[in-house]
């Protein structure tokens, strides 16, 4: 793709990073108040593969699963 969808890319890129601050604040927050797992913790997970994904394919990266 030569770059073509970089741009989109970059914004998942940044959207990803986003997610892991959400989450490790929720798990540093859950970690202090000696609580489980943050319940939005799994949904958050995938979500950011999803996005991981969705990057690595518009940067023709086949490999992507």
């Amino acid at each position: 793709m030569n770059g073509r969808y970089d741009h989109l890319a970059e914004r998942l890129d940044a959207i990803a990073e986003e997610l892991d601050d959400t989450m490790f604040d929720q798990l540093r927050e859950a970690a202090a108040d000696t609580s489980a797992r943050p319940p939005d913790d799994r949904r958050l997970m995938q979500a950011r593969r999803a996005i991981e994904k969705a990057s690595q394919l518009l940067r023709g990266r086949d490999d992507a699963h």
